[in-house]
């Protein structure tokens, strides 16, 4: 139980739970809107706006740097991860996506019935706005707890 409390007591870790759970609950809101319809497997997915694992990063990273100092070390660890994470999301990953749309939809012209399991995921990566929007929910996030 020790470990528990001593775990919520870590900013970075909180902040960064907090700030992907925010965007986890934004993007299955804004889903609904747009498709008329609720799916709670948004609320784990991935892709969509605002890039959940964009908020998670910024949040680690930005609040690192509140609460450690913009020259420590937990801080560059945190700056490059969150680099790195971001950049994969609008890269490999959102090609990953195109690519199993694309095959899904040869899927279904050429073939007598689509299963469901077949079907590849298609929500893999993030545009730059998702990314960038998720940046910014990680930044407020840090900002308003920690600043």
């Amino acid at each position: 139980m020790m470990i528990f409390a001593e775990m919520l007591r870590n900013r970075l870790l909180t902040n960064s739970v907090l700030a992907w759970t925010l965007a986890q609950l934004i993007k299955t809101i804004l889903y609904a809107i747009m498709h008329k319809k609720l799916d709670f497997r948004r609320l784990f997915g991935d892709g969509g706006m605002p890039s959940g694992h964009s908020a998670t990063v910024t949040a680690l990273s930005v609040t690192a740097g509140l609460e450690h100092g913009f020259a420590s070390a937990s801080f560059a660890i945190s700056a490059i991860l969150a680099i790195i994470v971001m950049h994969d999301a609008m890269g490999v990953r959102l090609e990953a996506g195109k690519h199993a749309k694309a095959i899904n939809e040869l899927l279904e012209l050429f073939s007598s019935r689509a299963e469901p399991d077949v079907k590849l995921k298609e929500f893999l990566g993030h545009t730059p706005m998702q990314v960038c929007f998720g940046a910014l929910l990680g930044l407020l996030v840090a900002a308003v707890i920690s600043g």
